[in-house]
């Protein structure tokens, strides 16, 4: 008799699982969705300098047959990225020259990223880092003490930012030593996790993320990165509301994208989905003049007309602020 091995459910699985089951290949990424390269063109050349990964929670998200599913086309390699228009460049926030040591990026008073992985757990063709050198930042577990030098040599650092990559990439169990050694750092007083990996595999919120978190005697944050109210899933506002009973900050940043969400009616309803979700919209960004990344982009002009009327429609604690980051800058500008 053939025994033919069945894979448990989603929600059955541990994320590291479903993340090794992701989706590998813009053609089966079409395939699954019912589609064909005829209906929306691949470009496998984008695909092999930018490769494509998507889990399947993420997927399950999206609509088949849909061309323009707005979660579809932040992950799908398009011919036009291989076009090189003046302006968008590798490095478009100034990073390698904040790049103050293997794995931290120091640009701003009193803060600083930690690049604590090197991977993430969706590939967005928007990505500002997709061309950062992570080969000269991945640090071992080994390395992180002497990270934590740097940060322990300078008082007037006062919160750490997880980053990467995507920060929840790494296990629990090193999660939990790496925030023990910086909650022995006196002068630090805040941790921030920026990630997306919740929202594509909203099963990383278990209870021992939650409780790892809840024991830091730090100010903990978690900035979630959520473009559209199709990502908000039942399962992530489960573990949204498994983090905030364990007294942890929720903070989205979105990043306005042409033909994603750059509709007024699109942000309204992410900001109230993603309030009602028990997530604080932050930040509403401009896109990074990244290579590779130009036809997601946005008139300035267009973009300001687009926050005008969001502020029109919205309460004020509702109302991300529109900023742009820039190289050189000592903090991010804010687009009025």
């Amino acid at each position: 008799m053939r025994i033919i091995a069945r894979t448990a459910p989603l929600e059955q699985q541990h994320w590291q699982e479903i993340l090794a089951g992701a989706i590998r290949s813009g053609d089966k990424l079409l395939q699954q969705l019912q589609l064909q390269d005829a209906d929306l063109p691949v470009s496998h050349e984008a695909a092999a300098d930018f490769p494509v990964l998507v889990p399947r929670p993420y997927l399950e998200l999206m609509e088949p047959g849909n061309i323009k599913d707005p979660l579809l086309l932040q992950v799908l390699p398009r011919p036009q990225e291989m076009e090189t228009p003046a302006g968008y460049v590798t490095d478009p926030l100034g990073e390698a020259s904040a790049n103050v040591q293997p794995g931290i990026i120091h640009k701003y008073q009193g803060r600083l990223l930690l690049i604590t992985a090197t991977g993430c757990a969706v590939n967005c063709r928007y990505c500002f880092r997709r061309h950062f050198d992570y080969a000269d930042n991945r640090i071992s577990r080994r390395q992180w003490n002497e990270s934590l030098d740097y940060v322990r040599n300078d008082t007037s650092i006062s919160e750490v930012i997880l980053s990467g990559g995507d920060p929840l990439m790494i296990k629990d169990g090193a999660l939990a030593e790496l925030i023990a050694a910086i909650d022995a750092i006196p002068h630090v007083r805040r941790l921030r996790i920026h990630s997306r990996l919740p929202v594509v595999i909203p099963q990383r919120i278990t209870e021992e993320l939650a409780h790892l978190l809840q024991q830091s005697r730090l100010n903990c944050t978690v900035v979630l990165h959520i473009n559209h109210s199709n990502e908000i899933s039942h399962t992530l506002t489960q573990g949204v509301m498994r983090l905030k009973q364990a007294g942890i900050t929720l903070l989205n940043q979105t990043v306005l994208l042409a033909g994603i969400n750059d509709q007024t009616d699109v942000l309204q309803a992410l900001s109230e989905d993603l309030f009602d979700a028990g997530i604080q919209p932050y930040y509403l960004h401009l896109l990074d003049e990244v290579k590779g990344a130009h036809h997601f982009d946005i008139d300035r002009d267009k973009a300001h007309k687009l926050y005008q009327q969001l502020h029109s429609l919205l309460p004020g604690y509702l109302l991300p602020r529109m900023v742009k980051e820039e190289a050189g800058k000592t903090g991010k500008t804010l687009i009025l």
